[in-house]
């Protein structure tokens, strides 16, 4: 038996796995961690769209609640005057 052989050819196959692993997005996001460059240091037009997009949100869903309001109180259409029954 020849483990020596077996150990040599696991240790290949686990550097090569290691290799690719780091040459990918967790590789770049350890060589930006380690510059000094987080996750948080992102460009200013990035931050001013999520501020943009967090406002729109709490817009729309004042609406909703406004809408949903609205609803609970048995709003219909036909209760106009001259409604649906004319």
């Amino acid at each position: 038996m020849d483990i020596g052989g077996g150990l040599v050819v696991a240790l290949i196959v686990i550097c090569v796995g290691l290799v690719k692993i780091f040459r990918g997005p967790v590789g770049e996001a350890l060589a930006n961690r380690m510059r000094g460059r987080s996750l948080g240091a992102t460009d200013s037009a990035l931050l001013a769209d999520v501020e943009s997009l967090k406002q729109r949100l709490a817009e729309v869903e004042e609406r909703l609640d406004f809408a949903e309001r609205l609803l609970s109180q048995g709003a219909h259409g036909d209760q106009l005057p001259g409604g649906a029954h004319r």
